[in-house]
């Protein structure tokens, strides 16, 4: 059993763990499909007191897995539905847990967001960001989802003119195109 702490990692429930060295300011990843718990279990009551710049960094970590996940080249329609939706929620419900911590409803749909996230890149894949990301936030002490906010955009210019259908998803519920960013 495992249960998530933070809005953010999907670690509850995926392949993926990392493993911070900090003699050697090294991340190790391991993806291995024995290491998913039998049990997962998302209670939003233990995320109320987490500080906002925590709840943004994970936040951030989660919008990442989504993206990564939907422009994936292991991407499909069950993990585009899946990153998708948690784009959806997590533009949505990240800057109110962030500015209310203690906002029940933004911690239920953000731990609901991060969890979609995973089930997408835990299937398709993540990519360059999370690639990149390890490596200053080992060396230098950096939270994982500031390392992915400050990458993610310079990634996407890289990546686009490779896919741009990828990067122009189709519109949301609201008629406005997704956005990547909260």
């Amino acid at each position: 059993m495992a249960i998530n702490t933070t809005a953010g990692t999907a670690a509850e429930m995926t392949s993926n763990a990392v493993i911070i060295d900090t003699e050697r300011q090294v991340k190790e990843v391991i993806i291995d499909p024995n290491i998913i718990p039998d049990i997962a279990v998302d209670d939003a009551s233990v995320m109320l007191e987490i500080p906002a710049s925590v709840t943004a960094a994970t936040g951030m970590d989660a919008l990442t897995h989504a993206v990564e996940a939907y422009v994936s080249v292991g991407a499909h329609p069950l993990t585009d539905a899946n990153a998708l939706e948690a784009v959806r929620l997590i533009n949505l419900w990240l800057p109110k847990a962030v500015d209310d911590g203690h906002n029940l409803e933004a911690r239920e749909q953000m731990a609901f967001g991060q969890y979609l996230a995973g089930m997408a890149f835990n299937s398709a894949g993540l990519g360059l960001v999370h690639a990149l990301a390890h490596q200053p936030g080992a060396t230098h002490n950096l939270p994982h989802g500031v390392c992915n906010a400050i990458l993610l955009p310079i990634i996407e210019n890289f990546n686009r003119p490779n896919a741009v259908a990828r990067f122009c998803p189709p519109r949301a519920g609201n008629g406005r195109r997704y956005a990547w960013y909260v």
